[in-house]
C-alpha cells in the first residue's frame, strides 16, 4: 500500500479572449505533484467548450500540436489526478463535462467525499446513469440537480454544499461564470490572484498563481464560494463558519509545494518547525543530518537548526521520475532508480535521516539500505509527521489499517525491519506548530474525524460495486 493525495485544480477567467489553455498548462505544471495519473484542460470559447484530457503527465498530454488546437477563450477550467476514488482510466480523466437542460457545465475536484458511497446510491435509485467511478461525478450530478429548479449555477452550487459532507475544493465553469468553492471544513487549499493585465486564477496552491505570473490576492475561505464573471467578482459566505476549519495537515507534510503559503502558512516554514520539534523530542549524536528528497529536505534542515549538527546532501534524487508517493504502480520498484547515496558524504558516518512518513516501512528500509551500502555507520531514521494508524476519508489515499506498519509493531520494532539504528516520530501533540496553532484534521493520526464516518470504507468502492453490477448483469 502507498498513500496518495487526491488532484490539484487550476482556473481562469478574463473580460476579454486570453490564451487560456496556455495559461491552465503552467499552472498545471505548478501543479503537477499533487497528481500524476491524468490531466485535463477545457477551455470555453463564448460559451462554447473545447476539451483535451488524457492518462499521463501534463507535458506528455499537453504537447505544442494539443495546445496549439486550443482556441482563445475568456475561461478555462483544468485538472491533474491521481485519483483516491475510482481506478485508473480516461473515463475518470477530469475536469468532468455535463451538458444538460440549463446549459454546460466543467468541473475539477480535489478531495473526497466521506459521504460519496451513500449519494451515489441515491442517485443511481432515480435512474442516474454514471459513467466515471469518481466522486467528483457525484458532485455534479447534485449540482446539476439543483440547477433545474435554482435560479442561478451559483444557487444551485450551494444548495448542492448543503448536501456534500466531506472534502471538496472546486472550479466549476458555465458557458458565462467560473466559480469556485471550498467545502466548510476547509480541508483542501484553495486561492486565486490576478495578473497585471487582468486575468484572474484559481489554484490548488498558491505555488502555481506564482508560476502564471499572476500576484497572490489570498485564499479562499472555507465555506467560500467565489462567482467570476462580467459583472465582476462576487463572494457568497453563506457556508462560512458553520464548521470548525480543519484543513488536512499533511498538507504542510508532504503534499504542498515547499514555496507554497497555505491558509496564511508558509509550507517550508511548517516543515522547518517540524525538523526542530524531531530535534527536541527525539536528539541524536550524530556527525550529519540529511533529508529523503524531496519533502524531507526541509524539516532536515530544521533538525539541523535546532541541533547544532551539520545538513549535508546525502541523497540524489533523480528528478525524472515522479514521486512514489504519487505515482501508481510498484514502490519498491522506483525506489530503486528513483535515489542514490552520496558516497562521500555518507561513508563513515553517523547520520540522522528525516523523511516525511512510513505508511508500510518497505521505502524507508530501501533507503536505509542504499545509505548502509554506501558505507553509512549509524542511521538514526526521524520522521517529521506520526504514525499512521487511521484511514482518512478526505482525498488521502490511506485506505485500512490492514496495511499500516504503526497499527502491528512498535517504533522499536518498526525500527528493527527497516534496519534504522534508532526511530522516532512527531508527536502527535506537536503538529500545531506545523500549522501555526491554527485548526486542522489528524484524524490519520489520532482517529478524531470531523465528519460522520462512511460505511463503505473499500479502496475504489465504486469500482467494485460497479464491477459486481456488471457481473451481474452478464
Amino acid at each position: 500500500m502507498s498513500l496518495h493525495e487526491e488532484c490539484g485544480v487550476f482556473g481562469v477567467f478574463s473580460d476579454k479572449p486570453v490564451n487560456a489553455a496556455g495559461i491552465c498548462y503552467y499552472g498545471l505544471y505548478a501543479l503537477q505533484h499533487r497528481g500524476q495519473e491524468s490531466c485535463g484542460i477545457v477551455v470555453n470559447d463564448d460559451g462554447m467548450f473545447v476539451s483535451h484530457k488524457d492518462l499521463g503527465l501534463v507535458s506528455e498530454v499537453f504537447t505544442r500540436s494539443v495546445l496549439s488546437s486550443f482556441p482563445e477563450g475568456s475561461m478555462a477550467v483544468a485538472h491533474t489526478r491521481y485519483g483516491t476514488t475510482g481506478g485508473t482510466n480516461r473515463n475518470n480523466c477530469q475536469p468532468i463535462e455535463v451538458n444538460h437542460q440549463k446549459g454546460r457545465m466543467a468541473l475539477a475536484h480535489n478531495g473526497n467525499l466521506s459521504n460519496a458511497a451513500e449519494l451515489r446510491s441515491a442517485l443511481e435509485l432515480t435512474g442516474a446513469i454514471f459513467h466515471t467511478t469518481t466522486d467528483t461525478e457525484t458532485i455534479a450530478y447534485i449540482v446539476t440537480k439543483e440547477r433545474l429548479t435554482a435560479p442561478s449555477i451559483e444557487e444551485a452550487l450551494s444548495m448542492a454544499m448543503h448536501i456534500l459532507d466531506g472534502a471538496y475544493s472546486l472550479v466549476l465553469m458555465s458557458p458565462q461564470k467560473l466559480i469556485c468553492a471550498r467545502d466548510p471544513y476547509g480541508f483542501r487549499p484553495l486561492c486565486y490572484g490576478q495578473t497585471e493585465d487582468g486575468v484572474y486564477v484559481i489554484a490548488s496552491e498558491s505555488c502555481a498563481v506564482n508560476a502564471v505570473g499572476a500576484e497572490f490576492i489570498r485564499d479562499v475561505e472555507p465555506g467560500e464560494i467565489l462567482i467570476f464573471s462580467r459583472d465582476g467578482v462576487v463572494s457568497r459566505r453563506e457556508h462560512c463558519g458553520t464548521k470548525k476549519k480543519k484543513l488536512c495537515i499533511f498538507e504542510y507534510l508532504y503534499f504542498a509545494r515547499p514555496d507554497s503559503v497555505i491558509d496564511g502558512r508558509s509550507v517550508h516554514a511548517a516543515r522547518i518547525a517540524a525538523g526542530r520539534v524531531l530535534t527536541r523530542e527525539h536528539p541524536a549524536k550524530a556527525d550529519i543530518v540529511i533529508g529523503v528528497p524531496d519533502s524531507g529536505l526541509d524539516a532536515a534542515l530544521g533538525y539541523s537548526m535546532e541541533s547544532g549538527i551539520p545538513y549535508e546532501i546525502g541523497l540524489i534524487k533523480n528528478k525524472y521520475i515522479g514521486r512514489t508517493f504519487i505515482a501508481p504502480g510498484d514502490r519498491l520498484d522506483q525506489v530503486k532508480i528513483k535515489l542514490s547515496a552520496v558516497r562521500e558524504v555518507v561513508k563513515g558516518k553517523n547520520i540522522v535521516l528525516i523523511d516525511d512518513s512510513i505508511v508500510r516501512g518497505t521505502t524507508s528500509g530501501r533507503i536505509i539500505s542504499l545509505l548502509r551500502d554506501a558505507g553509512a555507520k549509524e542511521i538514526h531514521m526521524r520522521v517529521s509527521a506520526p504514525t499512521f494508524l487511521h484511514p482518512c476519508f478526505y482525498g488521502t489515499d490511506i485506505d485500512s489499517s490492514d496495511n499500516l506498519i504503526a497499527c502491528h509493531h512498535s517504533v522499536p520494532e518498526i525500527a528493527e525491519m527497516i534496519g534504522a539504528d534508532s526511530l522516532g516520530f512527531l508527536p502527535v501533540e506537536d503538529l500545531g506548530e506545523l500549522s501555526g496553532n491554527a485548526e486542522y484534521c489528524s484524524a490519520c493520526f489520532d482517529g478524531c474525524y470531523p465528519t460522520k464516518i462512511p460505511s463503505d470504507t473499500r479502496k475504489s468502492r465504486f469500482e467494485q460495486r460497479l464491477s459486481e453490477k456488471q457481473s451481474s448483469f452478464a
